[in-house]
């Protein structure tokens, strides 16, 4: 194996096991409240944007409409989001944070801040620019590259 492809294997190996070391910690904090880190995402996009289809809300995720049909439902479940119909369309409606959400959220927020904190703590502050800068420039081109697969 040449040094090049030890070291493309190197980089999505290291990719995936911190996106799984980074999921087990989400998880412990989302786990007070019932929720899993999957769920994460769509209390986070409805806090910016209530009022958001259930597309609208896939097509921010990245995630396909069965999974967020689903992960909805359990957050409708568990009195985190309500929904409202809309132009008398019962398979069209607006998603809403319910109060128990908006309440928790912020104690999310901050315990999910620790999480970064500790995670990057190694890190200088230009250490953390860069490395955030170059994420960036990754999910760009892997979203880039699943828009173009689709």
């Amino acid at each position: 194996m040449s040094e090049l492809e030890i070291e493309n294997m190197h980089f999505i190996m290291l990719n995936n096991k911190i996106f799984r070391n980074n999921q087990i910690q989400l998880d412990k904090v989302m786990k007070k409240y019932g929720l899993s880190s999957g769920s994460m995402p769509y209390l986070f996009i409805l806090e910016k944007s209530e009022g958001v289809s259930l597309h609208q809300l896939s097509r921010k995720i990245g995630n396909d409409k069965a999974m967020t049909t689903r992960t909805i439902k359990r957050l409708i479940e568990l009195e985190y989001v309500y929904k409202v119909g809309k132009d008398g369309d019962c398979r069209a409606y607006q998603l809403f944070l319910t109060e128990k959400a908006k309440a928790v959220l912020p104690k999310m927020h901050e315990e999910i801040q620790e999480i970064v904190d500790l995670i990057s703590m190694d890190l200088s502050p230009e250490e953390k620019a860069v490395t955030l800068a170059a994420m960036k420039k990754i999910f760009m081109r892997t979203q880039q590259l699943r828009v173009e697969e689709e």
